[in-house]
């Protein structure tokens, strides 16, 4: 036989009971509805009568609460969140103080085996890394293709250079024509200003024009 709901008026401690209930609820971030349900039941109500009761007159009764609460749930998320963090970085550090004995790699001579404590010591740290391993594998790749660049660099001043010169020979050669065609235009004019006198005008070898007599 299903059990009546109550309908009956509220009770001081009833009160008390669906705050904290409530409250509980948000701090684990769990849902009001949930809370009403878990006081439905210990109560004999439905939970809809719970909500009403919350949100009509306990709720007002409680916002400091509320708030500390929704404070407490934030804490709560962001210290979960925090947790696989922070034991992520636990095995690094446990894994580089106590290295696998078949993964362990020798010291090399000069390399600083505390982590520096202030800038100078990184600076140190940076000058003496550079002394030691600056002539390593990757540092003569970087060698072998900054060589490669240059002489390609000078190939290309070498082709630029004799593009140059073949440019200027094209421009003095293109100027020789240019006065040629000119003073065989002022030849051509010439001789049909003399057709009926006894002078004629002929090119020289140098191209320049002379008088002759017919």
């Amino acid at each position: 036989m299903m059990s009546i709901a109550r309908q009956d008026a509220w009770s001081q401690d009833e009160d008390l009971l669906l705050a904290e209930v409530v409250l509980r609820h948000i701090r684990e971030g769990s849902t009001q509805l949930k809370a009403f349900e878990e006081v439905g039941k210990k109560l004999s109500r439905t939970s809809a009568a719970c909500g009403f009761r919350w949100n009509s007159y306990v709720r007002k009764q409680y916002k400091s609460g509320i708030e500390l609460a929704k404070k407490q749930r934030k804490q709560s998320k962001k210290k979960n969140l925090e947790a696989p963090v922070q034991a992520a970085v636990q095995i690094q550090l446990e894994k580089h103080n106590h290295p696998p004995e078949e993964t362990a790699m020798p010291a090399r001579p000069g390399f600083l085996q505390d982590p520096p404590a202030n800038l100078h010591d990184v600076i140190q740290f940076l000058v003496q890394y550079d002394q030691d391993y600056g002539s390593g594998a990757e540092n003569d790749n970087i060698k072998q293709e900054l060589a490669a660049l240059k002489a390609d660099y000078e190939n290309v001043v070498n082709i630029n250079k004799q593009l140059q010169e073949k440019l200027q020979t094209v421009e003095e050669d293109y100027r020789a024509l240019i006065g040629i065609m000119e003073r065989a235009r002022k030849l051509i004019f010439l001789e049909e200003e003399s057709k009926d006198s006894n002078v004629r005008f002929q090119m020289d070898k140098n191209g320049n024009l002379e008088r002759v007599k017919k």
